[in-house]
């Protein structure tokens, strides 16, 4: 008799007592709500993947719309300041980096508005160059031959105006050949490190 209490009564864990046959019932219904096409709780719908394409691509795309089409143009034209001297109108409505030697004894300094006016020369050709800010680099000296890279646009009345100004300085082997020569450097000597 107790082998068939137990084929028809089951116990739950809490020590009560549940009919075999109502258990069956509940599953049964629970299967029929199931869907047909289960999934793994890991598996992503097939679209999410497609539309992670399409976020990323639209902030890529948005990324490199703006980098065209903001006030500073992302490309700079770098040239010689003999072929600027040649045809400035092919190179009007352009940001130019533009390099030449400055020309010995052409810096000039006006105060109000601040503003610095040199000539940047390459051969026969030379161009003006107006900075209109006070403060240029330590390097940027007359008579020390160098070459000087600026950046900016042709302004309207023919001059390069300067938004930019980057000496380049001689190496340490053209410095000491020059002042072998009897020239002096560009910036003052460094002081002498301190022994210990």
């Amino acid at each position: 008799m107790d082998g068939e209490i137990r084929s028809d009564l089951a116990k739950d864990g809490s020590g009560a007592e549940e009919d075999v046959g109502s258990r069956e019932a509940f599953e049964a219904l629970k299967a029929d709500a199931a869907p047909a096409t289960a999934r793994s709780p890991r598996q992503q719908p097939r679209w999410q993947p497609i539309a992670k394409f399409f976020v990323l691509f639209g902030i890529g795309a948005a990324i490199v719309t703006w980098g065209l089409t903001s006030s500073e143009s992302p490309f700079v034209y770098s040239v010689m300041v003999a072929d600027v001297a040649a045809n400035p109108t092919a190179y009007a409505d352009r940001t130019l980096r533009m390099e030449g030697l400055l020309q010995d004894g052409s810096i000039q300094f006006r105060r109000e508005p601040c503003e610095y006016r040199f000539v940047l020369a390459e051969g026969e050709r030379a161009m003006n160059v107006r900075f209109p800010q006070c403060v240029v680099p330590d390097t940027f000296r007359d008579g020390m031959g160098i070459s000087v890279v600026v950046e900016g646009h042709i302004d309207t009345d023919g001059s390069f105006l300067a938004t930019q100004v980057i000496p380049r300085c001689p190496s340490r082997y053209e410095m000491d050949e020059r002042q072998q020569n009897g020239e002096s450097a560009p910036h003052p000597a460094a002081p002498p490190s301190p022994s210990t």
